[in-house]
Formats: structure tokens, sequence, C-alpha cells
């Protein structure tokens, strides 16, 4: 299932990149499926690097939730049917550049943050401490309280910008806003539980990251 999954995802990426390199009215498309596809195959080769015993299937985030299929389900339906009614809206290369850098910073926020932290990193919120769990604050975990959170927060947002997507950029941006704002403070209130006034202290210096989002309030 594992090869099933990494044949897909690398299929997924050459079709996309043969898309790229043509002059398709598609090329932009090609672009998001590059970005798309090497983002879900690294997910899983940095956790397998990262923390093997947490490795799965997954880890590809391939099924992350219905949520989240449904919003890819409606980008392509959108970047679809502007492409048939409004063609000139998808060949805005300037904005494309803009989105698909985006995505590249992003991207490699999120991978940056996955390898600084190490074992300690899970894509499941963790509800026990274990004995190698430690609280990192060094690399980008110095800038963001959150990096893999802000980078996934801006590769989501770019892959639409990248689409010249207008209704899902504003929708990616809500939704993404929201789902970060619920999941940090769920994962702050076991951090703080773990570290106490260690974490605190570094909540007092280090800002999430995202935009309007303090995490949550809470004291000891």
């Amino acid at each position: 299932q594992i090869a099933v999954r990494a044949c897909f995802l690398g299929f997924a990426f050459g079709c996309g990149l043969l898309l790229s390199v043509g002059r398709s009215a598609w090329r932009h498309f090609g672009w998001y499926m590059c970005s798309l596809s090497l983002f879900h195959y690294s997910e899983y080769l940095v956790t397998a690097i990262n923390n093997p015993r947490s490795l799965s299937l997954d880890s590809f985030l391939l099924n992350h939730s219905f949520e989240y299929n449904l919003a890819a389900l409606s980008s392509w339906v959108e970047f679809t049917l502007e492409k048939l009614f409004f063609p000139e809206l998808k060949q805005i290369t300037w904005l494309s550049t803009v989105g698909l850098l985006m995505v590249i910073f992003g991207d490699c926020l999120r991978k940056a943050a996955m390898l600084t932290a190490g074992s300690n990193f899970n894509h499941i919120v963790q509800n026990e401490k274990s004995d190698t769990h430690t609280l990192v604050t060094s690399g980008v975990y110095g800038w963001f309280r959150h990096p893999s959170y802000v980078g996934w927060f801006y590769w989501s947002i770019g892959t639409q910008v990248l689409l010249c997507n207008p209704i899902c950029v504003v929708g990616y941006a809500l939704a993404s806003w929201r789902f970060f704002r619920e999941r940090i403070e769920e994962e702050e209130i076991t951090l703080i539980h773990f570290f106490g006034e260690e974490y605190l202290e570094y909540k007092r210096k280090v800002p999430s990251g995202l935009p309007f989002i303090k995490g949550v309030k809470l004291e000891l």
C-alpha cells in the first residue's frame, strides 16, 4: 500500500512536470500538481527519517480529513470552471509565480520544522509525554512557536494563488485559519501540561507565527 501511494504521487508529479514545461494553458495547473504531490510524498519521507516509530500510511496525509479532500476537490472544480468561462483569469503568470513562491516557502518552512523537531514531531497531537520528548526552541522554533503550521497555512493559500482561484483563496484562508487556531489551542494545553513554566516562558517570548492567533489563554 505504501508503494502504491508513492507510485501514485510520483505519477502525479510526472504529469504535472509535463504540463509545466510545455506552453499549454494548463501549465500553472502543472505547477500545482507538482507542488501537491511533492508535499504529500515529503511528509512521509521526512517522517520516515525523523520519527520512524510513528510512520504509517497516514503519514502521507492523503486521507487527512473529509474537509481536506473536499477543499482540494473544490479548488479543481473552481479552476476548471473559471478556465472554461474566464480563461484570461488563469493566464496571470506573475500571480501564479507569487503563489508558487508561497508554496515553496511554506513547504520548506514546514519541513525545516519537522527536521528541527526530530523525533518530537508527530502528525497527531500527543496526550502523553514520552521519555525522549523535549521542548524544541531552536532553529525555526526560535522564530515561531508553530512553524510547521505556519508553513502549512501559507502553503495551502499559496496553492490557490498559484491556480488564480479567487474564491478558494478566501475559502482556504478562512478554513485554514480556523483549523490552526483550534489545533494550536489544543496542542498548547498539552505542551503546558508537559513542560509547565518552561513552555509558558517560551510562549511569552515567541509568537505563534499565524495572524491573530495567540494560542491558548492559560496560566499556571
